[in-house]
């Protein structure tokens, strides 16, 4: 045994000694290991199986310093023994959702493990319950102009889609949608198309919604091609001489199952042939590097890559659509939420592309550009697998390894942490704003290519 396995196993035992102390001193049975296990939302076998909604009351997130390996350690066995799930981490903190059942066993480890934390959100239930206008007010601010989309609520599936046929119908010279495929429960993926008809355009990808919990990304993707179209005949020529294809919502089932079941609920809705949970992780099922670091084979793991690259119809359809079209591809704009990063390749592993520093310069410049669009928000700019994790099989990631897109960037909007993947509704204009003034700065480096 070497000395390093060595301190290794004597950690995990000491560790184990403070969960046993700490359960027995409050009379609580020692946590059975949840190691792999489903987190609340992965228990829901289907989304058409379950009648009531899915409740976080008294659910809690924490941030934790993540600085140091006992922290890192600590972290580890809130994972394995009380069912926590990490929302978002980089190299100084992690944010961790506990729910209400582990909280005291979870806050007795930490004491005696004398690790600090901080509590995020107090009840995560009321975060959900106050993150959106109600159906009421929304009716208020509907918008009289042929759709109801007003960026003052998060939209459901079918006003979206209502939303794009509109812009179709209203500027047919501009617009134009196609369905590229359809999800696992078959609802359409609709993409809008916004060209002048150029010829010799380039043409820049965007979507949003690929996890389903993160509503602040499809509310801010339609924000930037509402912009682009009711302000046409204003926007620079750097804008208007790009092919624009949007795909608001790139999981449509996660996202209804978001709003009408699990508002946490992160996959698609497909797997179930795997085992007893459902959803893959479409950001883990794209081809390149597929199954690499930071994917799970685990059917109930929340970074499930599903059963091979793109199993899933969301990602393969994407993956063929972009293949097939004549479009001359040059940019791939990808938005997800939460933390405020503009991250490039690779997200595979720890390693840049040779053009990194093109794209430090230009990602850089976009988060200068976003600074002043807000009036505070910074962005941090670096290589997904360096700046947080090394997550493979990535569409970020396709799109460079197997398209060459030179700039493939993922942005995960706000925030920083106060309310992650609940971010209220009041939030949608401000963040749009600063995903408009990135688009903008990409373009104007597609322009020069």
């Amino acid at each position: 045994m070497t000395q390093a396995l060595f301190y290794q196993i004597l950690a995990r035992v000491l560790v184990l000694l403070l969960i046993l102390k700490c359960c027995t001193a409050k009379n609580i049975p020692e946590a059975v290991s949840t190691k792999d296990a489903p987190s609340v939302s992965d228990q829901q076998p289907d989304a058409t199986a379950t009648s009531q909604p899915v409740k976080y009351d008294g659910a809690q997130l924490w941030r934790i310093a993540y600085d140091d390996q006992p922290k890192k350690n600590a972290v580890a066995e809130l994972q394995d023994r009380f069912e926590a799930s990490m929302w978002n981490y980089n190299a100084t903190s992690v944010d961790i959702f506990v729910r209400e059942q582990q909280i005291k066993k979870a806050e007795c480890f930490l004491r005696a493990a004398n690790i600090p934390y901080e509590v995020v959100i107090v009840d995560m239930q009321r975060a959900i319950d106050t993150e959106n206008p109600s159906l009421e007010e929304t009716e208020l601010w509907e918008n009289r102009n042929g759709h109801r989309m007003t960026w003052t609520a998060y939209h459901r599936l079918v006003d979206i889609y209502d939303w794009l046929d509109y812009l179709a119908q209203t500027y047919p010279d501009l617009c134009s949608t196609k369905a590229i495929g359809k999800s696992v429960q078959g609802r359409e993926l609709k993409v809008l198309r916004i060209s002048n008809g150029n010829p010799s355009n380039k043409a820049i990808w965007m979507d949003g919604g690929i996890h389903a919990r993160e509503w602040i990304s499809p509310a801010t993707v339609t924000y930037i091609a509402n912009e682009l179209v009711e302000d046409w005949d204003n926007q620079p020529a750097h804008l208007r001489n790009i092919d624009w294809y949007i795909l608001p919502v790139h999981n449509p089932d996660g996202y209804e199952h978001s709003h009408q079941y699990d508002r946490l609920w992160r996959k698609n809705r497909g797997g179930l042939q795997y085992g007893p949970c459902a959803g893959v992780d479409l950001n883990r099922n794209y081809g390149y590097k597929w199954g690499g670091q930071g994917t799970s084979k685990q059917p109930c793991s929340e970074i499930f890559a599903g059963s091979g690259p793109f199993s899933e119809p969301e990602s393969k359809a994407v993956s063929e659509f972009m293949q097939s079209s004549a479009a001359n591809w040059k940019g791939f704009l990808t938005f997800h939420s939460y933390g405020q990063y503009i991250l490039y390749p690779w997200g595979y592993d720890r390693v840049v592309p040779p053009d990194h520093a093109d794209l430090k310069r230009v990602g850089d410049a976009a988060a200068e550009q976003m600074l002043q669009a807000s009036g505070g928000s910074r962005y941090t700019v670096g290589p997904s697998g360096s700046t947080l994790y090394p997550a493979a099989g990535g569409s970020d990631d396709w799109a460079r390894g197997a398209l060459n897109i030179k700039y493939a960037y993922t942005v995960e909007l706000r925030d920083t942490g106060r309310y992650g993947f609940v971010l209220p509704a009041n939030q949608i204009k401000p963040t749009g704003d600063e995903a408009v003034a990135f688009v903008d700065i990409i373009a104007q480096e597609v322009a020069k290519l």
